[in-house]
């Protein structure tokens, strides 16, 4: 007698990023739609990182069930911070090399907030925090990552997953949060939501 495995539940990921989606498929899921949230995301004053990232990830997520009422809804958050304060997304180069300077040799932590909204409108929220060490970044160094062009719209202007890696001393913590993702949290994450990951 075969047994049929039964499709997962809909989930929608309320964010604008392929890197989250990707991640959320090496749970085993595939998002059902995909559905950013248009909100401000400049920090309050004197907000530190952590909480500035768990509350975008909580007002994506309740911006997207106001949306989507009866469905679960997934979203997450990364800010890259040195120290108390909070570094950009790198929309220009000049940022982005004003970033690499910052984070040359020194150590900097990235704050990755996950927020869940069940169909029946509970939240359940997660985080996690890593911590990073870049090698001292010469001239060159900067402008290889620069020349890459993967540090476009990234917190801290650099992606993990792409030229950045090479540069990396000591990474403590989860590599899928500094990512866009963690995945071990956002497993019992859901898992404590009663979400049917099968």
């Amino acid at each position: 007698m075969s047994t049929r495995l039964s499709a997962p539940a809909p989930l929608i990921l309320a964010s604008a990023s392929p890197r989250r989606a990707a991640l959320l498929a090496r749970l085993g899921l595939s998002a059902s739609e995909i559905l950013p949230a248009n909100i401000d995301e400049t920090p309050h004053k004197a907000e530190p990182p952590r909480t500035h990232a768990a509350r975008l990830a909580a007002e994506k997520a309740a911006a997207v069930a106001a949306l989507r009422p009866g469905q679960w809804v997934l979203a997450a958050d990364t800010v890259v911070a040195v120290g108390a304060r909070i570094l950009p997304k790198a929309e220009d180069e000049a940022t982005a090399r004003a970033c690499l300077a910052l984070m040359s040799g020194r150590r900097h932590r990235v704050h990755t907030a996950v927020h869940l909204i069940t169909p029946d409108g509970r939240a359940h929220a997660t985080a996690s925090e890593s911590q990073i060490i870049f090698h001292r970044l010469t001239e060159a160094d900067t402008n290889s990552l620069i020349a890459a062009g993967d540090w476009q719209g990234k917190a801290g202007g650099y992606a993990l997953q792409g030229a950045a890696e090479a540069h990396i001393r000591w990474l403590s913590g989860s590599w899928s949060g500094v990512v866009g993702l963690p995945l071990a949290e956002t497993r019992r994450l859901l898992l404590r939501a009663g979400y049917p990951l099968g």
